[in-house]
């Protein structure tokens, strides 16, 4: 088999004698001395070599006749040999060789997991088995496929690059800039920070594309959903799994998963503060995530989200900075009966500490708060009100536009927990004029142990920082500190940065499937869900709000919660039972614990009829 070796600069964009001929000049030009104080380096001092100080290297880095397998005539463009070409062996070898050679030998392909493949012993540009591309040279996110394979968009300096560098410019600099008057300054090409380089190229993450992506599947396609999570494939107890605990903490998709394996493979630093390429890596993708937390909840800026563990400790966040500065002994801040103990203990907290009082915005017998009711406890002593955009309990969806509306009449500020809303419906900080939104990533098929606050900026501002130490600091001396604006006050010490991140991809998927497609067949499930569920004999809804996400709490009659829960689990169907960290409201309806199947838009009607089974069974059992 004949191989046909590049002869021109346009056929193989990295000619590498030419590199390394011009290596030998860069190396030559450079400052210092040298043996027998010569002023410069000689370009040769053997045919074939360059003297470096004494030390001789090889001018011919591939010489012909070299047993390199495909390369040994030189580079090859991607493409240049057919697939697999490159199991031929290039010497003779014996068949137990072969063998134990074989897993080296194979072509290159994508990895299951869709991450590139990054063992290579060459440059990827010029390994002719399948090009640079495939073995792991990542495209900038979003990039297109068909981008040719060439030094400079796989991050090696190409010819013009090197020559440049001799001459001792960087071409790829502007020689001058405008500054904000219009004016022309020059510019300093030498290298920078990656902080001071606003327009630096990111380090992208290329993921596959999922199976529910709107461009493939104009109409919600639940079955490509459920491709897109791995999870979903497990048996419980020789069943299929069936995940009804979603208001719990929901699943989470190959693009996520994929994500979190890429930055701990290639991007994993500290951020903000060093000048290394991976501190540059994750600086950029942890920034990037809070673009798009900025974007999901439609606030004015970046500066207003800010990094938390999740939704308790965002609100604990809140009651401590802002409550601890502004609540006074004999003010008021209200919650409703609907909270989640994360809206109920901090405030709590926060009005022993300081001798306020804790008011509670009643509901009706369908689990919706009572505006009316909510009117008579605001005066100009509320400081602060607290509620839920949707019950973990009930699922009720609260009207929080109009509970914000009477809180800022009233002279308060209002903070709405979305953490069991914004998986379920579109979410605008603005349109609601929230002063602080919180929510938490896993309940968005995000990562655990990340979250958000969302605040706004002259709040954020005057606020103190709620911990000490690295990271939101501008100076330190023993007399004082400065502390740096929002959001990076609020964010001391190393953050989650991988699951930041990986909660970036969540909401970029969820986006992609979108999330009025995600409402509306969510909605359809829960009354298929209700439908069937309500009429069984000895079944109690709990929570029936004309106004609902997909939550269905209830208790069945002649049976514990726990033994409802583990018949569901024999036929692999996930529940949760118990107080769902919400006693105040279970109470209110006579209750210590429901039942409380939650859907998510992975969800079908066929995992809800195995589930109205079991409960049928089990009523028909006892009653």
């Amino acid at each position: 088999m004949t191989i046909p070796t590049p002869t021109s600069e346009a056929q193989s964009p990295l000619d590498i004698r030419t590199l390394a001929s011009l290596a030998n000049e860069f190396f030559a030009a450079l400052p210092g001395e040298v043996p027998n104080g010569a002023s410069h380096l000689p370009h040769s001092t053997v045919p074939g070599t360059s003297a470096l100080g004494g030390v001789t290297a090889p001018a011919d880095v591939l010489p012909a006749g070299s047993s390199m397998g495909p390369i040994a005539n030189g580079p090859q463009t991607p493409g240049a040999f057919v697939p697999g070409s490159n199991m031929v062996p290039q010497s003779p070898q014996s068949a137990v060789s072969m063998v134990a050679s074989t897993p080296s030998l194979v072509p290159h392909a994508s990895a299951p997991n869709g991450l590139p493949d990054n063992v290579a012993t060459v440059p990827p540009a010029v390994d002719g088995r399948l090009g640079g591309a495939v073995l792991g040279a990542p495209q900038a996110y979003g990039a297109s496929q068909d981008v040719p394979v060439n030094a400079s968009n796989l991050g090696f300096p190409g010819l013009d690059d090197i020559k440049a560098l001799l001459q001792g410019i960087d071409h790829r600099q502007p020689a001058a800039a405008v500054d904000h008057k219009g004016s022309q300054v020059p510019v300093n090409n030498q290298s920078t920070y990656y902080f001071a380089s606003p327009d630096r190229q990111t380090h992208g993450f290329s993921e596959r594309v999922p199976q529910a992506d709107e461009s493939r599947h104009p109409a919600f396609d639940v079955n490509a959903v459920r491709r897109d999570f791995p999870i979903l494939q497990e048996r419980i107890n020789g069943k299929q799994l069936v995940w009804f605990d979603n208001a719990a903490t929901t699943h989470k998709p190959q693009a996520v998963i994929d994500r979190l394996s890429y930055f701990y493979a290639h991007e994993n630093s500290n951020i903000h503060r060093a000048a290394h390429e991976l501190a540059a890596r994750a600086t950029d993708a942890y920034e990037a995530a809070r673009t798009k937390v900025k974007d999901f909840l439609g606030a004015g800026s970046v500066e207003e989200i800010i990094f938390v563990r999740g939704a308790t400790e965002a609100i604990n966040l809140v009651a401590k900075t802002w409550g601890v500065q502004h609540v006074q002994a004999g003010d008021d801040i209200i919650v409703s009966h609907l909270e989640h103990h994360a809206n109920i203990v901090p405030w709590q907290q926060l009005a022993a500490l300081k001798g306020a009082n804790l008011r509670v915005i009643p509901v009706d017998d369908t689990g919706q708060v009572l505006l009316d009711e909510y009117k008579k406890l605001l005066s100009d002593r509320t400081k602060i009100v607290a509620v839920t955009q949707v019950s973990n309990a009930l699922g009720t969806v609260v009207p929080v536009k109009e509970i914000v509306a009477l809180a800022h009449r009233a002279g308060a500020v209002a903070l709405v927990d979305g953490a069991q809303s914004v998986s379920h419906m579109r979410v605008n900080v603005q349109d609601i004029d929230a002063d602080f939104f919180v929510f938490s990533g896993h309940k968005v098929f995000g990562p655990t142990g990340i979250g958000v606050v969302y605040g706004k900026r002259d709040l954020l501002d005057n606020m103190p920082p709620w911990q000490g130490g690295g990271n939101m600091i501008a100076d330190v001396t023993f007399e004082k500190t400065i502390y740096q604006p929002p959001p990076n006050k609020f964010e001391a010490g190393t953050g989650n940065i991988a699951d930041a991140v990986g909660l970036g991809a969540a909401i970029d998927y969820v986006q992609r499937v979108g999330l009025e497609n995600i409402a509306r067949y969510e909605h359809d499930l829960l009354a298929y869900a209700t439908h069937h569920l309500k009429p069984i004999p000895g079944v109690r809804l709990v929570g029936t709000a004309s106004d609902k996400a997909s939550v269905l709490s209830f208790v069945l009659k002649g049976y514990t919660t726990d033994e409802v829960g583990q018949a569901l689990n024999q036929e692999g169907i996930a529940v949760r039972t118990g107080h769902h960290c919400a006693q105040p409201i279970l109470r209110r309806f006579g209750l210590e614990t429901t039942v409380r199947p939650s859907l998510a838009f992975y969800n079908t009607c066929e995992e809800v009829d195995r589930f109205i089974a079991v409960i049928r069974r089990l009523s028909s059992g006892r009653i």
